[in-house]
């Protein structure tokens, strides 16, 4: 049984930061790329960022380029999204999605199982 349950969402400041983790489980880890995918106030669900299986083929959604990184621990099963110089309209929904596929994918059709999301909120 496929399970990838994100955290770290909170409460932010303009121009802060929060850290996204999500803990997977049910599959394995190391063979599965993975992308963060978020739902913000009046828009519908847009990629975010994306990771291969060996921490490469990185790929980022054009508003947060040069804000977010995406990176992977495999000893862990867990993969992260450092969000730095947060904006107001960054709050929203966070998700992350798992595929098999290597090189990572910026099509939510992609990914064969999705988390819950955990929810992030910029404001002063």
């Amino acid at each position: 049984h496929v399970t990838l349950v994100e955290s770290g969402g909170g409460l932010a400041y303009p121009g802060g930061s929060l850290r996204l983790s999500c803990a997977t489980s049910g599959f394995t880890f190391t063979t599965y790329a993975v992308g963060w995918f978020r739902r913000v106030p009046g828009k519908e669900r847009e990629f975010v960022a994306t990771i291969g299986t060996t921490g490469g083929n990185l790929y980022y959604g054009e508003s947060v380029k040069g804000r977010f990184s995406i990176f992977r621990d495999n000893s862990k099963n867990t993969v992260f999204l450092q969000m730095n110089n947060l904006k107001p309209e960054d709050t929203g929904t966070y998700y992350c999605a798992e595929g098999l596929f290597g090189s990572g994918n910026i099509l939510e059709e992609a990914y064969d199982s999705w988390g819950r999301g955990t929810q992030g909120t910029v404001s002063s």
